[in-house]
Formats: C-alpha cells, sequence, structure tokens
C-alpha cells in the first residue's frame, strides 16, 4: 500500500494571514514556538507622549480597535486557543505587549 504524501508543515517560516485561521490551519502540535505580537488595544483617544514630552507614533488602525475589553478578551481567547493547536506539548508561546494589554493576556493565560 502506497502512502499519501502530506502536506508539507511551514518550517523556519513566518506565516502572514489572519493569526486564527492560520495557526488553525496549521497541524495540531507542529510549532517549537508562537512569537505573538498582539494589538495593544490602545483606544487612543487622542496623542500619545513620552515623559520627556516626545511624541509617540502609535497604532491608530483598525485592526487595533475593539469596542470594549469583553470583545479584546474575545479575540485574545481566540488567538490563544489557536496558538494552543498549532504548539507542540513542550513549545514556547512569546508575546510582545505593553501595559494596554498584557495583564489581560496574563489573566487569559491563567484562566
Amino acid at each position: 500500500m502506497r502512502r499519501r504524501p502530506q502536506t508539507p508543515t511551514p518550517s523556519d517560516r513566518i506565516v502572514a494571514g489572519d493569526c486564527v485561521a492560520a495557526m488553525n490551519a496549521l497541524p495540531a502540535g507542529c510549532a517549537d514556538l508562537v512569537f505573538a505580537d498582539p494589538p495593544y488595544n490602545l483606544q487612543l483617544g487622542g496623542g500619545l507622549t513620552r515623559p520627556d514630552q516626545s511624541k509617540v507614533d502609535g497604532v491608530d488602525d483598525a485592526w487595533d480597535k475593539f469596542s470594549d475589553f469583553e470583545s479584546y478578551d474575545a479575540f485574545t481567547r481566540d488567538w490563544l486557543s489557536a496558538a494552543r493547536h498549532a504548539l507542540k506539548p513542550d513549545g514556547a508561546l512569546w508575546v510582545i505587549g505593553s501595559y494596554h494589554n498584557i495583564f489581560r493576556v496574563g489573566a487569559i493565560l491563567q484562566d
């Protein structure tokens, strides 16, 4: 009996696209590392400045805007669930964040 060729798993490359769909499309347990830089949910109502009053060129794009914390948390649960699907049992998750979002991400991870 001949073995069917398997679809190759992306190896040593960055997969671009909707993060939830892209990670869910990967074979379960195929990734050693998921590096995530999720939306920070800045909700800027005006300019963002540093302590020295220099301007921060913050994100003001639609992908970083959520109607409320509930919708941001739902998105966070979705991408973390997809990351868990993709990660090997001994895989690692590396999340970049700011004080705007990292505590919410951490709390959801603990839940």
